[in-house]
């Protein structure tokens, strides 16, 4: 329950720490936001009171509460850039009310679930209001990018950031070839075709992320034995997930949708599959396979990348070099702001 503060210099108490960034997201866990507010020396805070689910009885007590958090952690650290992961689209509002007080900027990180989620379709107006008044804009792709400057507001390509994780033996692989299957039962995974392309596959092993709270208990019954569900990981155990695993597949029936599993993955050195959306061709043009998210199609990338796992290798760790070079020249942006 409410605010878990990560710092550059890890160890730190939450309490008066004078920040120059501060990263806001209200998540229970976001690697973008962390790995992000890391690379500019900043803190990241994950504001949730996960308790209190997202029913529609309890979603404004929910966003009270974690407003209320959110002012307190602005006040303590006194930072002069905000950051904040959207959606929800109602977290920014506290750091804009922050910033008109002090003086200070606001950039929002907009996921393409701002813009694109059903549930956030009616709030178009508060999004394109704060793209207007934010210093920039973070956004995934040209499409989501195009959006924000169409409501006059700036936006900064930002597809990925540099994810480290600390090497750890927290996840035990099998003997087989492993698959991590990065995945919150969210509507536009294919889990039922991840769960075909399983059962075609017997002499592989499929270890599945995610909260099985939100998984439906018709597909649940449904997986084969050589499918294990993980539970949600602590950050170790899902480092050591996707940097021990021989590739890891993320798929999403949705258009314009970045796939942050695969490019953690890709920064560990680990190939990734993927569904073949433009955006993710051109995010991940090595070590990687793009499946057009049928049974079929994924069981033979599977295949592709056990019969040449040392290709892939390469072309993920010479990817990974490519990003961390982009996102320097990026990072350099950032860091400007306000200054």
């Amino acid at each position: 329950m409410g605010a878990r503060g990560e710092a550059a210099d890890a160890g730190g108490s939450d309490k008066d720490v004078v920040s120059r960034v501060t990263y806001i997201s209200w998540a229970d866990s976001c690697s973008r936001s962390d790995h992000t507010a890391r690379e500019l020396g900043g803190r990241s805070h994950m504001v949730y009171e996960g308790q209190l689910g997202s029913q529609a009885s309890t979603i404004l007590w929910k966003y009270w509460l974690q407003g209320r958090t959110t002012a307190r952690i602005l006040r303590q650290e006194q930072p002069e850039v905000v950051f904040v992961m959207t959606p929800p689209l109602v977290a920014a509002l506290p750091a804009f009310w922050y910033a008109r007080r002090r003086g200070a900027h606001v950039v929002l990180d907009a996921h393409s679930a701002a813009f694109m989620h059903p549930r956030w379709r009616w709030f178009q107006w508060l999004q394109r209001w704060m793209c207007r008044h934010a210093a920039t804009t973070l956004v995934h792709n040209e499409h989501i990018a195009r959006l924000v400057e169409s409501a006059g507001g700036h936006a900064t390509l930002v597809p990925d950031v540099p994810i480290v994780y600390e090497r750890s033996d927290a996840f035990q692989r099998p003997p087989e070839f492993t698959v991590a299957v990065v995945c919150s039962f969210n509507y536009d995974e294919p889990l039922p075709a991840i769960i075909e392309a399983a059962r075609s596959l017997p002499h592989v092993r499929f270890f599945v992320t995610g909260n099985p709270k939100h998984l439906d208990d018709g597909l649940k019954a449904q997986m084969p034995g050589n499918m294990t569900l993980t539970g949600f990981l602590t950050t170790e155990a899902y480092g050591s997930l996707i940097s021990s695993a021989d590739v890891v597949l993320t798929l999403t029936t949705r258009n314009h949708t970045m796939l942050r599993g695969a490019y953690e993955a890709i920064y560990q050195g680990t190939p990734v599959i993927v569904s073949d959306w433009p955006l993710l061709k051109e995010a991940f043009p090595e070590g990687a396979m793009h499946v057009d998210n049928s049974p079929q199609s994924i069981a033979a990338a599977v295949e592709a990348v056990r019969r040449q796992p040392g290709v892939f290798k390469l072309g993920a760790a010479a990817l990974a070099a490519a990003k961390r070079a982009r996102w320097s020249a990026t990072r350099d942006a950032l860091a400007a702001i306000g200054r």
